[in-house]
């Protein structure tokens, strides 16, 4: 099974505090886990951000819905339990969802004031907690600019495709950035290779660059990854990195695997949208958000 929405650990939620006693976030997970028979699979899922445990991110937002519901209190920092509306909760024959949590004034006034209309929409609509709702949103921004950046791509000359090619490799590192580490060959004698550059700064090794600037539905198959092997040959090279706006074909991937004393590296056009956005090559950034959260462990130390 996947992790359950954050709203429907509510009641598992209520039942590991029902005893009355006071319970940290540790032990409430726990008790959570078990009562909801998820497997280690299901616990160890990351957020797509990778920042977070899936699980410990929805408890943690159901404890904060609930908390704000008045269904249970923090009378201890970092210890929790159930309030006398939490156990007539559990007692009645009713849904304790999101539409139960707004029966309560606080939750009411917290939810609008926090939600402004947007992050509720989000939730009621995808199921997510409001940190997963922001992924949701990077990854579909990031997906409309990567789609932006290829039609900007697309429009370059194959020199100018050339050039950015070795520029996003200075800027990922490679030859320690120095400008004069990477260049274009010249296309009238290039022998198959579009570009060199330098593993590193004193020049030890290199790599040698083929960059086809094709439609990105076009498929790029084995002939011409072993055509580019010929070529690292004839310059008795063992390093070539080949890079395509379109995709490869499954034999052109087996075969550049499966290499004896030549390694080559296939980029595609989406691993190449990945690697210009994340290395800033034709993007800049607009806008900075810091997400932060509670630091349990400050809380449950003395002060």
């Amino acid at each position: 099974m996947s992790v359950p929405k954050f709203f429907e650990f509510f009641e598992a939620f209520l039942r590991a505090v029902n005893d009355g006693n006071l319970h940290s976030a540790k032990e409430v997970r726990s008790i959570v886990a078990k009562d909801m028979c998820l497997s280690e699979d299901d616990l160890s899922e990351m957020l797509p951000s990778g920042t977070q445990r899936t699980f410990d991110n929805r408890v943690g937002w159901a404890r904060t819905y609930l908390n704000k519901a008045g269904l249970i209190e923090t009378p201890l920092r970092g210890k929790y339990r159930i309030t006398e509306k939490g156990k007539a909760a559990l007692a009645s024959d009713e849904k304790i969802d999101l539409t139960y949590l707004e029966k309560s004034d606080s939750f009411r006034e917290y939810h609008r004031a926090t939600s402004q209309g947007v992050v509720s929409e989000l939730i009621v609509g995808n199921d997510e907690s409001p940190l997963e709702a922001l992924d949701s949103a990077y990854r579909k921004v990031t997906a409309v600019l990567a789609s932006q950046l290829m039609d900007e791509v697309m429009k370059l000359t194959p020199m100018e495709f050339e050039r950015l090619v070795v520029k996003l490799l200075l800027r990922m590192g490679y030859g320690n950035g120095i400008e004069e580490a990477g260049m274009v060959t010249q296309q009238s004698n290039d022998g198959g290779i579009d570009g060199i550059i330098k593993e590193d700064q004193l020049g030890f090794s290199h790599i040698y660059i083929q960059a086809k600037q094709w439609a990105s539905d076009q498929t790029v198959g084995r002939q011409e990854i072993q055509r580019f092997v010929g070529a690292l040959q004839g310059q008795q090279a063992q390093k070539g990195l080949f890079i395509t706006t379109a995709k490869f074909s499954s034999n052109a991937i087996q075969y550049a695997n499966n290499l004896l004393g030549a390694k080559v590296v296939l980029v595609d056009g989406s691993a190449l949208m990945k690697l210009m956005i994340k290395h800033n090559v034709g993007v800049s950034i607009e806008e900075v958000y810091e997400v932060k959260k509670i630091d349990s462990d400050f809380f449950e130390e003395e002060i």
